[in-house]
């Protein structure tokens, strides 16, 4: 069982802006007034295509797939929250609490990814939750340790503890559930994604635990980790606005490993952060500015990690 893969599925934007409803609880969105709809999606585009540019030049393999204009799908560009994949060749499918990122679910992915030879085997659909007002959000919710079958999750509106619980039965992993927050207008209100706070690398993992209030919910968190041999690289609140969470180690060239941010993340970082993480691999870091701030998500969301088995 794999940690970390070399291939990454990646949606290219054709009508990116900031979703209004999605920022009803993601704080970290934020209306470029002084910017038309046209120019965040050139921007957008931009930091896309300049990021995939980076990711090939090091050996990530890249699925690019480019989004329709069939819907309005403003958030196309985050694909890990609707889909995840698996070794067993498993595919699941994820309740998505904004109406219009449900649009962003697409039969030709899966079909894509056939055609260049993976292989799918089940498709395990937990969308029929929606009906019920209960959402999962794929990888953005939860944070897989597939080497040892653990799912850290951090409960929210976005992430729902019977299907967390669901999840770990149909997959096999034990949940590992706690409730992070962010300090909003002197408010601690739930963080929307798992994957904003914590990063979980083959040997590290980088997590805001001052966000983790209650204690025994940050020692259970902080206990799983220690017994799974993770090094434990803690940063701020502050770090976590620049998006110094939403990291993602992967292989490169001749299995080389990296560790792929946005350069505002990498900039909040301190030098003594730095050196911790460039003993699990070397930081490559791209400009994300326009994304983070209208999509309030950066580099990992934007990469859905593939680890489907291949035909020979």
């Amino acid at each position: 069982m794999k940690q970390i893969t070399n291939t990454i599925l990646m949606i290219r934007p054709v009508s990116f802006r900031m979703n209004e409803q999605t920022a009803v609880n993601n704080y970290y969105q934020k209306v470029l007034d002084d910017l038309t709809h046209e120019t965040v999606q050139f921007k957008a585009l931009q930091e896309f295509d300049n990021f995939v540019d980076k990711l090939r030049v090091i050996g990530v393999e890249v699925i690019v797939i480019n989004d329709t204009k069939e819907f309005d799908t403003p958030d196309s560009i985050f694909p890990n929250n609707w889909i995840s994949f698996h070794e067993s060749g498993d595919v699941g499918l994820y309740p998505m609490f904004a109406e219009n990122r449900r649009l962003e679910r697409r039969e030709d992915v899966l079909e894509t990814l056939e055609e260049v030879g993976f292989v799918i085997e089940n498709v395990i659909d937990y969308t029929s939750a929606e009906n019920e007002k209960l959402f999962l959000e794929g990888t953005g919710s939860l944070l897989l340790d597939r080497v040892n079958s653990i799912a850290y999750c951090a409960l929210s509106p976005r992430a729902d503890e019977d299907l967390l619980i669901e999840f770990c039965e149909d997959f096999e992993y034990t949940p590992v559930s706690f409730v992070s927050s962010q300090t909003v207008n002197d408010k601690r209100l739930p963080i929307y994604h798992t994957n904003v706070i914590m990063c979980l690398g083959e040997k590290f993992s980088l997590i805001c635990l001052d966000s983790i209030d209650d204690k025994k919910e940050r020692k259970n968190v902080v206990k799983h980790l220690k017994e799974d041999g993770k090094e434990i690289i803690a940063i701020t609140e502050e770090q976590v606005n620049s998006f110094a969470g939403n990291m993602l180690q992967v292989i490169g060239t001749n299995e080389e490993r990296y560790i792929i941010m946005s350069n505002s993340a990498y900039e909040s970082l301190t030098k003594q952060q730095k050196n911790q993480l460039e003993k699990h691999g070397k930081i490559i870091y791209s400009s994300l500015d326009t994304i983070e701030a209208c999509g309030g998500g950066s580099a990992r969301c934007m990469m859905a990690e593939v680890f489907l088995p291949k035909t020979v």
